[in-house]
């Protein structure tokens, strides 16, 4: 009996250490299971500790337990920060307006982080593979690497041709080499559209932001107006 005892011991010990990188399944004879982190054999019960951050764990009687079973469940994989929250830290972080980074953004993939060009362009921002080597992008397709170099490659463009949006904007759509070729926005339907594209897009965004403003400004001395009519009203 002694015997059977320690050897219970033992493989508790060999289990609880086995089961401390990952999670288990305690299958009960009774068809339920219990997920746990590790366990271990207190007298006639198995002791499952149900999260390795915390204390809390259930007691089962050892007889009642069948089998235990691997997790196999695939961990999940780390969220990225949603695409406006890297939009705005990024372009905080280049001092560039995000409205404007939106708007590239809107015209190159319609914010698809999946987006491939025929040309071969990448990504939310459109890097091509050699631009993003140069600004160290090593996954294109990687929404927070994708806008930290197009946003920084925006950037500079703005300070060559000292912030021209129009040249700048040709000139990431073209190539800085058109742009100089042709001392402005080259004669390509394309890129005359997408410039076109995105300068409406932006000015679309900045007369909204000025209304909602006026509006705000706007609504105390209404507020104030409807009150005194009531009052008015009211006598």
């Amino acid at each position: 009996m002694l015997r059977h005892v320690k050897v219970a011991v033992v493989l508790s010990v060999v289990l609880a250490t086995s089961f401390a990188f990952g999670a288990d399944f305690a299958v009960l004879r009774n068809g339920f299971s219990i997920r746990h982190e590790r366990r271990e054999v207190v007298g006639s019960v198995t002791r499952l500790y149900l999260s390795s951050r915390e204390n809390g764990y259930v007691d089962v009687n050892t007889t009642d337990i069948d089998h235990f079973e691997k997790d196999l469940t695939p961990a999940k994989a780390p969220q990225s920060p949603a695409i406006p929250e890297v939009i705005n830290a990024v372009s905080g972080r280049y001092h560039l307006d995000p409205d404007l980074v939106n708007s590239v953004i809107h015209a190159e993939s319609g914010f698809n982080p999946n987006a491939v060009s025929h040309k071969g362009a990448q990504g939310l921002m459109q890097l091509m593979p050699p631009t993003a080597s140069r600004l160290g992008v090593a996954n294109a397709f990687d929404p927070a690497g994708n806008v930290d170099g197009g946003t920084r490659y925006l950037r500079e463009l703005l300070e060559k041709y000292n912030f021209d949006m129009v040249k700048a904007l040709a000139a990431y759509n073209a190539g800085p080499q058109r742009v100089q070729q042709y001392n402005g926005v080259p004669p390509y339907a394309e890129t005359r559209a997408y410039v076109a594209k995105v300068v409406r897009d932006f000015n679309r965004k900045k007369l909204a932001e000025q209304r909602a403003a006026a509006q705000k400004k706007l609504a105390p001395v209404k507020r104030a107006a409807v009150e005194k009519a009531s009052e008015e009203t009211a006598r």
